[in-house]
């Protein structure tokens, strides 16, 4: 009797710090516990890099780690943008691939309209950048493709929080918007910021990751043998010219998404459950803490930030082109020819998400730094994406929120004048 006691105690912790961690990694499948985390991290390092410490923020971002013989020894802040942020590119190519053979892109008359959104919505932000641009005379349309990208993360969970009572086709509309959105922008990086391209290291990349699908696609899922796999890939893409995290796509978008005999569930669906939590967890946090510490007070001050064509372009791209692109390019596609919403959705319901795709966030501060680089100009593009999606989701919370309640009006209404 007097032995079970220490050994009671000993084993209580390792338990409790199971079923700590098992509860951490099924919140982060929430996305707006996930969105949260993100925030949180982005406002850190804003907070930090405008600190009387910001100097140490600086040389945390700057400090160079890894083997310089194999062209690696990068800054944190690089080994963020372009290592850790291909985990998450590899959960966007597992959802590519899993939208397009069994999701809501495999039917194209039903996802035809989203798509166009997304095109749209892409184009007309671009659009607005380039003319303020062009206006002022700033020389700065090198940044044309910041205001185009819609956080999937960020869009869906406050449409969950502030769209309760709106039609759940809402919720497949945005999603769909969402995920063409993401490979239109990795097309963007991988043509438009990829300025030399080493086409032997490119292939020997390309092989590597056909490699990685025939593995999968013959059910060989041994961690050791695919994670060096994937590593080794993302090193020679990295090497190619073409932004590293395209070959977190690629590799996504080799996992088989159709259920076969003997599976448990479809791939996708099993890598994605996997890595999700390292990728909302970790590898967006991190990415956000270095990309978002942008300090206002080196760059001149607020004034002098909100007064450049560069952030003037930006905000006005996320906040207004998003709108005018989707709700506007969508109202005018249906009244022009035979695309419909469906499915209970309407014009009015869509404003609303309409101006949550204006949350760029993780790929617009992406696209920020591989525009302008750490310059003074990359800084106010950074503060302009935070702004514009602090704009958005205001704005499209505000909006959901008020249309919920007129649904919600609207079949109480219904219901008292049928029991009248």
């Amino acid at each position: 009797m007097p032995h079970r006691e220490p050994q009671e105690h000993h084993h209580i912790p390792t338990a409790t710090a199971h079923s700590a961690r098992r509860r951490f990694l099924l919140r982060l499948q929430d996305e707006t516990f996930a969105g949260s985390l993100l925030l949180g991290a982005a406002l850190l390092a804003l907070l930090w890099a405008n600190s009387p410490w910001r100097e140490s923020y600086q040389a945390l971002a700057g400090l160079e780690v890894g083997p310089a013989a194999l062209h690696l020894d990068l800054s944190l802040s690089t080994w963020a943008a372009d290592g850790l942020l291909a985990i998450f590119f590899f959960v966007v190519g597992l959802e590519l691939k899993t939208e397009f053979v069994t999701g809501s892109l495999r039917k194209l008359d039903e996802a035809l309209l989203p798509m166009l959104a997304a095109v749209l919505g892409m184009a007309v932000p671009a659009l607005i950048y380039v003319a303020v641009q062009t206006a002022t005379g700033s020389g700065a349309v090198d940044g044309w493709a910041i205001p185009t990208a819609t956080d999937i993360a960020f869009a869906v969970a406050l449409l969950g929080i502030f769209g309760r009572g709106l039609p759940p086709a809402l919720r497949v509309f945005l999603l769909t918007l969402a995920v063409v959105d993401d490979l239109l922008a990795i097309t963007v990086i991988a043509v438009f910021y990829t300025e030399e391209i080493s086409l032997l290291h490119l292939l020997a990349s390309l092989a590597l990751i056909a490699l990685f699908g025939f593995l999968v696609q013959r059910r060989v899922l041994h961690w050791w043998l695919l994670v060096p796999l994937a590593v080794v890939a993302w090193v020679f893409m990295h090497e190619s010219g073409v932004h590293a995290t395209v070959a977190g796509v690629l590799l996504g978008m080799t996992v088989p998404a159709r259920l076969r005999r003997g599976d448990p569930a479809q791939l996708t669906h099993v890598f994605v459950e996997r890595v999700q939590p390292i990728s909302a967890g970790f590898a967006l946090p991190v990415f956000a803490f270095f990309a978002a510490g942008v300090s206002v007070i080196d760059s001149g001050g607020v004034s002098e930030i909100l007064g450049d064509p560069i952030t003037i372009g930006v905000v006005a791209g996320l906040v207004l082109g998003k709108v005018l692109g989707i709700w506007g390019g969508v109202a005018l596609l249906v009244r022009t020819t035979r695309l419909r919403l469906g499915h209970g959705v309407d014009l009015s319901d869509l404003l609303g998400v309409a101006m949550l795709a204006g949350i760029g966030f993780t790929v617009s501060l992406l696209i920020a730094e591989l525009s302008f680089g750490a310059t003074a100009e990359g800084d106010h593009a950074k503060f302009a994406v935070i702004v514009g999606s602090v704009i958005s989701a205001a704005l499209g919370g505000i909006t959901l929120r008020a249309r919920a309640r007129v649904r919600v009006r609207g079949r109480g209404a219904r219901v008292a004048h049928l029991e009248g």
